[in-house]
C-alpha cells in the first residue's frame, strides 16, 4: 500500500492524502520521500493550479516517527523532513493543509509550510519537540511569518499542544470547520484560488515570500545545522528513549 495517495479531483485539484494511519502517519523517510515525489508530480502538470494535503485515519500527522528512528538514520531523515517543506512552500501550486486529529511536531511543521489550513474542531496542535530533547528548527521560519515572535516563542518553549481555535487566533491556522466541514471548507477556497489567473497566482505567492529579508531555504539551511546538533545530543537519546518507553525523561545538566 502507498504511503502517500494521488488522486486528481478535477484537472486543476489534487488531493493527496498522508497514507499511514496506523501509525497516525508518522513521518518516516518512505513517506516523506513519497510526498516530495507526490509534490513535484503534481506541480509538473501545467494544469494543475491546487493541492490539498490531508492525512488518512485518525489524524493529520504526529510528526516524525520516533519508533524508525535512530542515531544512524538521524541526517538522512531531517534533510528529507526540509526537503518536504521547501517542496511545499516553494511550488507555484496553492497548497491547502485540511487537518484534523493531530497536528504535531513535524506534521505541524507540514501544515504550516502550506499557504492555507483549515481544521476541524477539535485538532490538537503544537511543537513538543524540546521534552524530546530536539529542536524544532525546521519549522521555525513559518511560525515567525505566520504567528509572530511572542506566539512562537510560546509554542516551542511551552511546548504545549493547543486546540485549533487557538492556533486560529495566532495565525496558524485560517479556518476552524466541524470534522465533516472539513474537505468541503477546503474546496471552497480552492474555488476562491481558481478565481484567480494561474500567473498572477504563481508571482503573488513568489512575491509574499520575497518580501521577506532571507529566503525560506536560506532560513531551513540554518534551522538543520541547530536540529542535527540537538539530534546528535545526549539529551535526544534520553528524550526520545523515554518516549517510546512511555516515562518522563531525566535531564541532568
Amino acid at each position: 500500500m502507498p504511503v502517500v495517495l494521488i488522486e486528481r479531483q478535477t484537472p486543476q485539484i489534487t488531493l493527496v492524502t498522508l497514507n499511514r494511519p496506523e501509525r497516525r502517519n508518522a513521518l518516516t523517510i518512505e513517506l516523506l520521500t513519497e510526498l516530495v515525489a507526490a509534490i513535484k508530480v503534481v506541480s509538473d502538470e501545467a494544469q494543475e493550479r491546487i493541492l490539498i494535503l490531508r492525512g488518512a485515519g485518525a489524524a493529520f500527522c504526529t510528526g516524525l516517527d520516533l519508533k524508525a528512528a535512530s542515531p544512524e538514520n538521524a541526517h538522512a531523515t531531517a534533510e528529507m523532513v526540509a526537503k518536504a517543506l521547501l517542496a511545499l512552500s516553494q511550488t507555484r501550486l496553492v497548497t491547502i493543509a485540511a487537518v484534523h486529529g493531530a497536528a504535531v511536531a513535524g506534521g505541524a511543521g507540514i501544515m504550516s509550510a502550506c499557504d492555507f489550513v483549515v481544521a476541524a474542531e477539535g485538532t490538537k496542535i503544537g511543537y513538543p519537540e524540546v521534552r524530546r530533547g530536539l529542536v524544532a528548527g525546521l519549522v521555525m521560519t513559518f511560525l515567525r511569518r505566520q504567528t509572530g515572535e511572542r506566539n512562537m516563542s510560546e509554542l516551542l518553549l511551552g511546548s504545549e499542544l493547543i486546540d485549533a481555535e487557538g492556533a486560529k487566533e495566532i495565525g496558524l491556522v485560517n479556518r476552524v470547520v466541524s470534522r465533516e466541514n472539513l474537505m468541503s471548507e477546503a474546496q471552497k477556497f480552492a474555488d476562491s484560488v481558481l478565481q484567480g489567473a494561474p500567473g498572477a497566482l504563481a508571482q503573488t505567492k513568489r512575491l509574499i515570500e520575497e518580501l521577506w529579508w532571507r529566503s525560506v531555504k536560506e532560513d531551513v539551511d540554518l534551522a538543520l545545522k541547530y536540529h542535527m546538533q540537538a539530534r546528535e545530543s545526549s539529551e535526544a537519546s534520553e528524550g526520545i528513549a523515554a518516549f517510546n518507553e512511555k516515562r518522563p525523561p531525566n535531564w541532568v545538566k
